[in-house]
């Protein structure tokens, strides 16, 4: 059982910066992949950002050019770097990390943009 934890949430002003950060409780070569999530009040969860440890990262169409996700493999940590944040970006992120068929999610860190 792989167990991400999430740390990094917090209130920013709309145009500012926030980095979370998932540690994973193993080495994220054991990992297919790791990925953030988000959640908003009444919406459905969706895609911010997932790498691939062996391959490429994708993000989603409202978060590129905005967020970069990047790993400390020393760490066994993922980051997500938000820069340019908006009101919509308000949401409890989820990380989520994967093995095979088995996802693992961590319990969600709030994110609250003002304007």
């Amino acid at each position: 059982q792989v167990q991400p934890v999430e740390s990094g949430g917090g209130l920013v002003q709309a145009g500012g910066f926030l980095t979370l950060g998932c540690a994973a409780s193993e080495s994220i070569f054991t990992l297919d992949t790791m990925g953030w999530y988000r959640q908003a009040p009444g919406k459905q969860r969706e895609l911010v950002a997932v790498l691939a440890t062996r391959g490429t990262t994708n993000y989603g169409d409202s978060v590129k050019g905005r967020f970069t996700l990047s790993t400390d493999n020393a760490k066994n940590t993922a980051y997500l770097h938000m820069n340019s944040l908006k009101p919509e970006d308000t949401a409890v992120y989820y990380c989520k990390l994967s093995r095979g068929d088995l996802e693992f999610w961590g319990q969600g860190t709030q994110v609250t943009v003002s304007s």
